[in-house]
């Protein structure tokens, strides 16, 4: 049996944090922020203390809240928060509905334990289980069959970066994993800087900015106007000492969070600062 989803639809959600943004025909898209905790292969049963904790720390204007932790402990996760606006999501999910996969979890199966959300094209996923923009792209339209929000992510290399070469990654990344069709409704686009990614590193300012105003153009080159309401996130170690910094830049909307997720103390200094910008 589906356990009912509790994501609000574009159409009822409120006004508290978000944040309006004019289409180029001049019509007003609202693009509500997010932060998404992505757990890895971290957590146990003992951590949903910490999803207590989270839960009852939230505001009436806090933005969308996200959880994705490991795969066993999604059912455990959903009744932590159960009856708190945060949301949970899966890390992964397989291209195909079913089938002889071993280890491999279908977008359905995920939807069907009261998910919402699903990351797929981590580089931790590209990279040690050499997934390609193609998988990436089948793997966000099963999300989307199966009523999930995919959050796709795409991010470049140190030497990609050291070779001035991260506008021209990226674009291409994105063309390649995003699936014709994306909305605002079922497709985040999180930006990860390989090189960030648990090592301390951060982009300047400047850096992210740079990214994201040339991801909202892409967005907006292919898809017209539906691609003001698609969110870009940043990633890659996003801590409660720099984030204030990083929501400063106009077209993040948002964070997906690895570490600082992991403890209600770290997370929500994080949330409070994308609630402030």
């Amino acid at each position: 049996m589906f356990r009912v989803a509790r994501r609000p639809s574009a159409t009822t959600i409120p006004m508290l944090g978000t944040s309006l943004k004019q289409t180029k025909k001049g019509h007003m898209y609202m693009r509500r922020k997010l932060t998404a905790g992505n757990w890895k292969m971290n957590g146990n049963r003992g951590l949903m203390a910490e999803l207590g904790t989270l839960s009852g720390s939230q505001s009436a204007d806090a933005p969308e809240i996200v959880i994705c932790p490991p795969h066993p402990l999604l059912t455990r996760a959903i009744d932590a928060t159960s009856g708190s606006p945060i949301e949970i999501g899966g890390q992964d999910c397989h291209a195909a509905t079913k089938g002889a996969y071993t280890g491999d979890v279908a977008a359905s199966m995920i939807a069907e334990t009261g998910a919402t959300f699903v990351i797929v094209g981590h580089s931790e996923r590209r990279d040690g289980h050499s997934e390609s923009d193609e998988t990436v792209r089948s793997k966000a339209e099963a999300a989307w069959a199966a009523g999930l929000t995919a959050i796709i992510c795409i991010g470049e290399s140190d030497a990609e970066r050291a070779g001035n070469d991260t506008l021209q990654i990226i674009a291409e990344q994105l063309q390649a994993s995003l699936p014709d069709g994306a909305t605002a409704e079922n497709t985040v686009v999180a930006y990860e800087p390989i090189w960030a990614i648990g090592t301390g590193k951060v982009p300047t300012l400047a850096q992210i900015i740079e990214t994201h105003d040339m991801l909202r153009g892409e967005l907006l080159t292919r898809l017209g106007d539906a691609g003001t309401g698609i969110r870009l996130l940043y990633g890659g170690s996003v801590k409660p000492t720099n984030a204030a910094e990083i929501f400063q830049a106009e077209n993040v909307d948002g964070a997906l969070v690895g570490g600082a997720s992991l403890k209600a103390a770290d997370f929500q200094p994080i949330i409070d600062a994308l609630a402030a910008s």
